[in-house]
């Protein structure tokens, strides 16, 4: 059924199952960049305070099963199936509330402590915001992106994702602007809820002074301090905070590759927020050494994002990904110019050739197949939802 923003459908089919969302405690976490690295990082804080955790993120890299995990593993293909056989049965369900309900099954079924729970786009009208009262709750950042859904304004978007707010709950915020504060505090408090910006936590202020975050990025800083306050709320420890963020793993988030032909930056950046951080990072190499392996879908606002990118590489070549409508490579070659190839695999091979230091980026899909090639891991057909 592809996509469908509304919770009558998935509250329908949750109440047939027996509530399954009511099985564990949850930490739900909203925003338009950084809610798949905050998720990673406080999953892997409660791993260290000895909980039995899950996660459910979208989408996926290179496998369904990534989505859901369990104790920091993918489930099973056994119980990928089991708990998809579930959920189709229930024919009204779109591509991501069917995913959804799997992952609240699954989880259930695995008796998890505590999980982890990624909104999907937006907030208000998401399939996990059918969750009935986190334990906890964050919004990471507000960008610009799926505009034609949630608003063409950062004070629209950031009331959608507000709207995760649920009666006695205190949302965690991340740093934005006072019309943005003011927007995410009206629905907020509209529903019940409260607003804490993780800045105005001073024992996390004091944890970041020396903090050893297992992610590359100055933008980490900002995700990892959102992190600890959250992982403060579940009952881990400082200790297990600063473990956790430490040792936490999320690939394709600023993840170097070490290859024979050189180092391979693999980083999700698919907005124009995303993109901004990545140029950020790469602003102290030299771009006649770095080679850019470049791809978007067809509703992102590539000329933003190439033009932010471009300069860091002087070698640049681009692909259009699978999975569902692509930008026209020949669009994005016109306006920065570059080469257009046909696949992933021959834009690396074109782009290890030019430079010693290559930077895949743009769509999920394109970092994820080439991810699979280099490390030889198996791959689903793509899903751009």
């Amino acid at each position: 059924m592809g996509m469908r923003m509304g919770l009558v459908p998935m509250q329908e089919a949750c109440a047939k199952e027996g509530h399954p969302e009511r099985a564990f405690r949850a930490v739900h976490v909203a925003g338009t960049n950084g809610k798949g690295s905050v998720s990673a990082m406080v999953e892997r804080i409660a791993r260290e305070a000895d909980l039995r955790t899950g996660l459910y993120t979208s989408p996926h890299l290179c496998r369904f099963a990534e989505r859901i995990r369990v104790n920091g593993e993918p489930i099973s293909d056994a119980d990928l199936d089991v708990q998809l056989e579930r959920a189709l049965a229930h024919e009204h369900l779109s591509f991501f509330e069917t995913a959804t309900l799997a992952a609240f099954l699954a989880l259930r079924d695995a008796r998890v402590d505590l999980a982890l729970i990624e909104v999907g786009l937006g907030g208000r009208l998401d399939a996990t915001n059918v969750l009935e009262k986190p334990l906890a709750a964050a919004i990471t950042r507000i960008a610009l992106d799926h505009t034609e859904l949630l608003g063409d304004t950062l004070e629209a978007i950031a009331r959608e994702k507000a709207a995760i707010a649920k009666p006695g709950l205190d949302i965690v915020i991340g740093p934005c602007s006072a019309s943005v504060r003011a927007a995410i505090d009206e629905v907020a408090h509209a529903a019940g809820a409260t607003v804490t910006a993780a800045e105005d936590d001073e024992e996390a202020a004091r944890y970041l002074q020396n903090a050893r975050i297992g992610l590359d990025g100055a933008h980490q800083r900002d995700n990892a301090r959102i992190a600890y306050v959250l992982g403060r709320r579940i009952g881990a420890t400082t200790e297990a905070c600063a473990r956790g963020i430490a040792e936490v793993k999320w690939p394709a988030r600023l993840e170097t590759l070490h290859t024979s032909a050189g180092d391979v930056l693999l980083d999700a950046a698919h907005n124009p927020d995303g993109a901004q951080a990545l140029a950020a990072h790469l602003a102290a190499r030299d771009p006649q050494k770095t080679a850019l392996v470049f791809g978007t879908l067809a509703d992102k606002a590539w000329p933003e994002m190439i033009d932010a990118l471009a300069p860091r590489a002087a070698h640049r070549f681009y692909v259009a990904p699978k999975g569902r409508a692509a930008t026209d490579p020949n669009a994005i070659a016109a306006r920065r110019p570059g080469r257009v190839v046909s696949s992933v695999r021959e834009a690396y091979d074109l782009a290890s050739r030019a430079a010693p230091y290559v930077v895949a980026c743009g769509s999920i899909n394109v970092v994820g197949e080439l991810r699979a090639l280099l490390l030889d891991l198996p791959r689903d057909p793509p899903i751009a939802l």
